[in-house]
């Protein structure tokens, strides 16, 4: 388990990458920074751990303490966990990740990315 959040954050960032976006690591208290188009992506990630349902829920409250919005008005907002968290970072409700900008991405064991759409 230890170092798992590497893996999640690096499978994340070569997805994006693949996608002509720039990335910038570990940047304004986020995981990834990402700008395309005029858009930034702001992510924080989380790996497997022995108390996921706990430690998503702190992802999200590290997010949203993070966000931007005044600054940001194209900002959006990322929680990125291994594919065995995705039903607990899925316990905020769609429309409240919908009113936030916030986009929930699972990385299975193979460091592929899902974008998860409800």
């Amino acid at each position: 388990m230890r170092g798992d959040e590497q893996r999640v954050v690096d499978a994340f960032c070569r997805w994006l990458e693949a996608s002509e976006w720039e990335i910038e690591r570990e940047q304004e208290f986020v995981d990834v920074v990402a700008k395309r188009d005029g858009i930034t992506l702001y992510a924080e990630a989380k790996g497997r751990t022995t108390d996921i349902g706990l430690d998503v829920d702190t992802m999200y409250g590290q997010i949203l303490r993070r966000m931007p919005i005044g600054e940001d008005p194209n900002g959006r907002f990322a929680v990125v966990v291994p594919s065995g968290a995705c039903a607990a970072a899925l316990r905020v409700s769609q429309r409240v990740r919908e009113l936030l900008r916030i986009e929930v991405y699972c990385v299975d064991e193979q460091g592929e990315v899902v974008p998860v759409e409800e």
